[in-house]
């Protein structure tokens, strides 16, 4: 999404209410777990000052996203309210502590700060409601509980390596 600044003088009085879908793809580059993203819905009210925009968003869309476990796509949704601020001109500072966005130029870009806003909602993990925990086997290796851990270390107390059994029985003679 992207507006003029002088053409967003007409909704200077009233506000300028937002209610767009946007394809934001750029998403997915970003960040390599998001396999897809569902067009997002952009809704809210923008009101304007001599050199600011004010814009209050509801920012809907789902994400496709790896499960943890299986490796299977989960669908995740995101649904947030922001509040961002855009400034030009004069007012238009790099100050770190606000959030503001400046906008260099007469066009107010909204898309980079959507995306910033998806990003940060992105979880670490996500789990597929219906998956199974798979068993790994191998060969050479297998994942077991910690009961069954237990009872193996148990088995392998009892037995003896008949290569060791002769200094088992050094220990049990007595010094004479």
């Amino acid at each position: 999404m992207k507006w003029a600044i002088p053409q967003l003088s007409k909704y200077r009085q009233n506000g300028m209410p937002v209610d767009e879908f946007v394809q934001l793809d750029s998403v997915m580059e970003r960040n390599g777990d998001i396999r897809a993203i569902a067009p997002v819905h952009v809704e809210g009210l923008c009101t304007f000052g001599s050199e600011q925009m004010n814009c209050h968003f509801r920012v809907t869309t789902t994400l496709t996203l790896p499960c943890a476990r299986t490796w299977e796509d989960v669908i995740y949704p995101i649904d947030i309210e922001a509040a961002e601020v855009f400034r030009w001109g004069d007012m238009a500072g790099h100050d770190e502590m606000d959030n503001i966005h400046p906008v260099e130029g007469d066009v107010i870009d909204v898309d980079p700060v959507l995306e910033e806003l998806i990003l940060l909602e992105v979880p670490m993990q996500v789990y597929k409601e219906d998956a199974q925990i798979l068993e790994p086997k191998n060969d050479h290796w297998s994942v077991m509980s910690e009961e069954e851990f237990d009872r193996q270390k148990q088995n392998d107390e009892q037995k003896v390596d008949p290569r060791l059994a002769d200094l088992a029985k050094f220990f049990d003679q007595t010094d004479e």
